[in-house]
């Protein structure tokens, strides 16, 4: 989203009247769906593609923020290709074998669990910003130079800005992901990714 096209948002969002917010109402449920692919690198290509349903729990209220603890079961279709044929080291057993199945694009499926906290500070009547830090356990189902198929973990850290109508609440969510198994399979480099999400959500 260009700049211009947030500020129209913001402004939208600035002039709604904030109609029927429950104080007493601590749930939201909703869903997302986001894409982004890998930051810039001779190494390795990423693209990813990603649906999430999501339950927010609102912790604590202050004068300045709120606080939330988050749920996204996700499900990521991913494209991934080896560039760097030399990543493989001449050293790993059938390393010429491997250089070559790694360097074909590989369709990845990833089916994460992640668990957040969100600190929101309201900006408007009717809108807020917020950010969101989660990590949640992930299985993948292909193999790649990077990662062992298997159970590895998924990092998230976000920024994002919310915009309420009714019990409706609009979300774009800016966001960087780390996925790695923390050393506890054979391949563990990861992959390093920039994403944003679009989402909504409804008041319970």
């Amino acid at each position: 989203m260009n700049k211009k096209a947030l500020l129209i948002v913001i402004v939208i969002c600035s002039s709604i009247p904030f109609y029927a917010q429950d104080k007493g109402n601590r749930i939201e449920f909703g869903f997302a769906y986001g894409s982004g692919n890998e930051f810039k690198n001779r190494n390795y290509t990423y693209t990813n593609q990603y649906f999430k349903l999501q339950l927010y729990y609102k912790i604590k209220d202050t004068k300045r923020f709120k606080y939330e603890l988050v749920l996204q079961p996700e499900l990521n279709f991913a494209k991934h290709q080896l560039l760097n044929l030399y990543f493989v080291a001449p050293d790993e057993p059938d390393y010429e074998a491997k250089r070559e199945m790694y360097t074909k694009l590989k369709d990845v499926k990833e089916y994460v669990f992640n668990i957040g906290f969100l600190a929101r500070k309201p900006v408007f009547k009717s809108a807020s910003i917020y950010l969101l830090g989660s990590v949640g356990p992930m299985i993948t189902d292909t193999e790649t130079e990077r990662l062992s198929k298997g159970f590895a973990f998924a990092d998230v850290l976000a920024i994002g800005f919310t915009c309420k109508v009714n019990r409706i609440t609009f979300d774009i969510r800016p966001n960087i992901r780390h996925i790695s198994n923390a050393g506890l399979q054979k391949k563990n480099s990861g992959y390093n990714t920039k994403n944003i999400d679009f989402g909504f959500l409804f008041s319970l």
